[in-house]
């Protein structure tokens, strides 16, 4: 079973054009060009694809993709 890192590279890959190698769990949001709208957007794919809900306030532009990928782990188990 993948990772949640390895989860929101595919999602970053496919739906925001983000090349696999530009994607680390130290990558901060704002390096990988996503501005707010894309933030939002972002926040609705990994609600389909983890199954939870994703806040605005949850997910800051300076977050990187380990903050977010805790963040998801931790409503998963709060939802699981």
């Amino acid at each position: 079973m993948a990772t949640t890192i390895e989860r929101l590279t595919t999602v970053l890959v496919s739906r925001f054009g983000i090349t696999e190698g530009e994607v680390s769990e130290d990558s901060k949001l704002t390096d990988l060009d996503l501005d707010s709208l894309a933030l939002i957007e972002l926040g609705m794919v990994a609600e389909k694809e983890f199954g939870i809900k994703i806040s605005e306030e949850d997910v800051s532009p300076s977050d990187t993709i380990g903050t977010l990928a805790g963040l998801i782990d931790g409503k998963v188990g709060v939802a699981g």
